[in-house]
């Protein structure tokens, strides 16, 4: 929202007595909300955000499912590979590299961070922007706060998301991620949208929604920031008494399985997810975008 805009928004909900503005059908979500609005306003959002994000909020019920049926991870390492680095993937990241090279190095070389890199984390996130989540991240949050679902995170969360409508950055039913609020074609919590991402294209805003530029920017500046090394690999696969040198050693499938020995770059990876599976995939796949087709 533009300063413009947001006086405009302020001016015209300013006219109206706190009583006559929307509000929640459920007292008890309503007074709750009060509450974080009151903590909003402290945090710098504005009054006319305030009211057209709060005033209606109403419980997702799909969203204490999800929270509450999540599915153990129970995948292998073998079956995890196949999916997030599939074949399709491979040929898709190759080809959307080549497509968007100028602009992904715009980002990419002056930061010593692999292109591939940078391609293949846009790809298991949200499948090259095609996976975005379809749950309005503000109603969605909080639903999990108010519900008492890790609610210190979820209240911060929706604060955040809150202060990013306030900025301008995305319109309010525009702002769409999954069901705990991770949002955009890199998927950041509001929080990480805060501290991480970027302008790639200078317009003022950072969308991680809609705009690649801003996508590869704040890719880009979140390993960048978090500690990745130029000029280091994430690591490699060993073999026999390969496995037995320096940096850390994982292997994802036991002991009989593959071994792969990682770097300083794999741990900026695991700032992103702390999933061994997932700081693997995102180096696989990033050699194999990387390697001639």
């Amino acid at each position: 929202m533009t300063s413009i805009s947001r006086r405009l928004l302020c001016a015209g909900t300013a006219l109206l007595p706190f009583a006559a503005r929307a509000e929640t059908s459920d007292p008890k979500l309503a007074a709750w909300l009060r509450g974080v609005r009151a903590e909003a306003l402290k945090a710098g959002v504005d009054a006319g955000t305030l009211d057209a994000a709060l005033g209606s909020v109403e419980e997702i019920p799909r969203v204490m499912e999800l929270a509450h049926n999540q599915p153990e991870f129970k995948m292998t390492w073998d079956q995890y590979l196949g999916i997030v680095v599939s074949d399709e993937r491979v040929t898709k990241g190759r080809a959307l590299l080549k497509e968007n090279r100028a602009l992904v190095d715009r980002f990419a070389v002056p930061t010593g961070i692999p292109s591939s890199t940078v391609v293949a984390l846009w790809g298991i996130e949200s499948n090259f922007g095609t996976r975005l989540g379809d749950f309005e991240v503000v109603p969605a949050l909080a639903t999990l706060a108010y519900n008492n679902f890790r609610a210190q995170f979820f209240r911060g969360q929706l604060i955040a998301a809150l202060q990013i409508v306030s900025q301008g950055h995305i319109g309010l039913h525009q702002m769409k991620g999954s069901w705990a609020g991770a949002m955009g074609q890199c998927q950041f919590i509001p929080t990480s949208f805060l501290a991480y991402a970027a302008d790639g294209d200078g317009d003022g805003r950072k969308d991680i929604w809609t705009n690649k530029a801003d996508v590869f920017a704040s890719i880009v500046n979140y390993l960048n920031r978090v500690g990745w090394r130029p000029g280091l690999s994430w690591g490699e696969e060993v073999t026999g008494a390969g496995g037995q040198g320096g940096g850390r050693i994982v292997r994802p499938a036991g002991a009989n399985g593959p071994a792969f020995r990682t770097t300083e770059n794999f741990k900026v990876i695991l700032r992103w997810n702390q999933s061994d599976f997932f700081g693997l995939a995102v180096g696989l796949l990033s050699d194999r975008i990387a390697a001639p087709g």
